[in-house]
């Protein structure tokens, strides 16, 4: 009777697959992840751009902007990454990311009423926890409905919702900033609220490892020492994991604090110096992502080791363009240098995701996914900015006497 219930079983999943590969569904998918990403991004660059108007209503220092935007979220963020990938090798991922999207957009909206440091302190850290499901979980969607030499692009697709909510958080922050920076949270919060209700009724999940022509099974994933042992195994898994999370640091660090930046150094009220760093994100994260995925996926057709080149060469040649456009005192340029420095910086990132799921068996992509997103969010949004802050606070100090929060 089991062997029955379990024939059954593998028809109906192989019958619901199937309707995976319509071309309207996955349509439909990478539409409804694109929109869920930007919401995850623009509830992370709305705080960036409002940070200036809040440190100066609630009288905080760069250092504790520094750990708002850094520690504050990425602690949790990192710290549930795995657990949550670990459910979502054994449950549905639809849930995990409809549950995770709620409750980051209830924390955003929490921030909207709070009134101090630590009440902010653990509104982030709510959202944190909520954003911490949502890339183990698709990553894992996106390996077992699309091809190895697909993965990248679809990634990069969905991932377009980082410039478009990036995009969007600094347009909303940045209206919102000269009169009540408050409503620009609860506005963000409603409308995740709704994308988390979208994917509970739209979306279907796929088997483990349908696109690889795996056979749906009822045994239960490899466990986390058997994970473990897969990447010790492998050293250029290892190598792209670490490289990846290291560039974090790069990223993270300059996209926290670039609004604040152009504002100082630019001299620009908070609405300007907002549309900037949404003008600027929004097209340098478009071009990076967009080339790192199609570029490297096509590339790849011919030597499948285009992946790691391409990731190489934009890490390599964005610091000199980074130097520049930090010191170059001319909008126009500097506008331009940044674009090209963020483009080149972020080739590494789509196919990096791409390389790391095709180095995992279907049962562990999840977890590879949570892996590189908790070491990436560790170094790159837990270190990051804090060291920024505390680099920013100690230069004032030394250029300034007494108080320096206008600083």
């Amino acid at each position: 009777m089991l062997n029955n219930q379990h024939r059954e079983n593998c028809v109906s999943n192989q019958s619901r697959d199937e309707s995976l590969l319509s071309p309207s569904y996955q349509r439909l998918f990478v539409f409804l992840m694109f929109i869920v990403c930007l919401f995850d991004f623009a509830d992370r660059a709305v705080f960036a751009v409002l940070a200036q108007t809040i440190k100066t209503e609630l009288l905080l220092t760069d250092l504790q902007l520094g750990l708002l935007q850094g520690l504050a979220f990425a602690f949790l963020y990192s710290l549930l990454g795995l657990p949550l990938a670990r459910v979502a090798e054994r449950k549905s991922r639809k849930k995990i990311i409809a549950a995770c999207t709620a409750l980051w957009s209830a924390a955003t909206l929490f921030c909207g009423f709070v009134s101090s440091f630590w009440g902010l302190a653990l509104g982030r850290i709510g959202v944190g926890v909520g954003e911490a499901g949502f890339l183990p979980a698709v990553n894992s969607m996106v390996g077992d409905q699309y091809g190895r030499n697909r993965r990248a692009s679809i990634m990069g697709l969905i991932m377009l919702g980082t410039p478009a909510g990036i995009l969007t958080g600094s347009l909303v922050g940045g209206f919102f900033a000269g009169s009540n920076w408050r409503h620009a949270f609860y506005l963000l919060g409603v409308g995740g609220l709704v994308a988390a209700a979208l994917v509970m009724v739209f979306i279907r999940e796929p088997s483990r490892g349908f696109a690889d022509g795996a056979r749906p099974s009822l045994s239960p994933p490899p466990d986390f020492a058997a994970f473990l042992k897969a990447v010790r195994s492998k050293t250029s898994l290892m190598l792209i994991i670490a490289g990846g999370a290291t560039a974090g640091f790069g990223m993270t660090s300059i996209s926290q604090f670039l609004a604040v930046f152009l504002a100082r150094t630019y001299e620009m009220p908070v609405r300007e110096a907002a549309v900037y760093y949404g003008f600027i994100s929004a097209t340098f994260l478009s071009i990076g992502l967009m080339v790192g995925s199609f570029g490297t996926d096509w590339l790849s057709k011919r030597d499948e080791r285009w992946p790691a080149w391409g990731a190489a060469i934009g890490l390599t040649l964005a610091p000199f363009f980074y130097f520049a456009a930090f010191n170059v005192h001319n909008i126009v340029a500097a506008t331009v240098l940044l674009v090209i420095a963020g483009s080149m910086l972020l080739i590494f990132y789509a196919p990096t995701s791409g390389m790391i799921q095709n180095l995992l068996n279907p049962r562990m992509r999840a977890t590879g996914a949570a892996t590189f997103a908790m070491l990436y969010t560790m170094i790159g949004s837990g270190l990051g900015p804090t060291f920024i802050g505390w680099v920013s606070d100690l230069m004032a100090m030394s250029a300034f006497d007494g108080d320096f929060h206008e600083a």
